[in-house]
């Protein structure tokens, strides 16, 4: 039961992931270093911290990504 329930986790976190990165190809940035994405989504954490606006901003633009049909 225990090897049911490591492989289950196992696969979710393989899901997430790969989910995760579809989402840095949607964005238009598969070819960069993943140094600068890296980079890019520390100072985006760092950022939203404290900055609620931001964070409405950001929300906007990619919920209308996701409406959009994939080209």
């Amino acid at each position: 039961m225990a090897r049911t329930i490591t492989s289950d986790a196992r696969k979710k976190d393989t899901r997430e992931k790969i989910e995760l990165g579809g989402l840095i190809v949607k964005a238009g940035l598969r070819y960069e270093k993943r140094a600068l994405l890296l980079g890019a989504l520390i100072d985006l954490s760092e950022r939203l911290k404290v900055d609620e606006t931001e964070r409405l901003r950001l929300l906007a633009i990619g919920a209308e990504a996701f409406g959009k049909t994939d080209e």
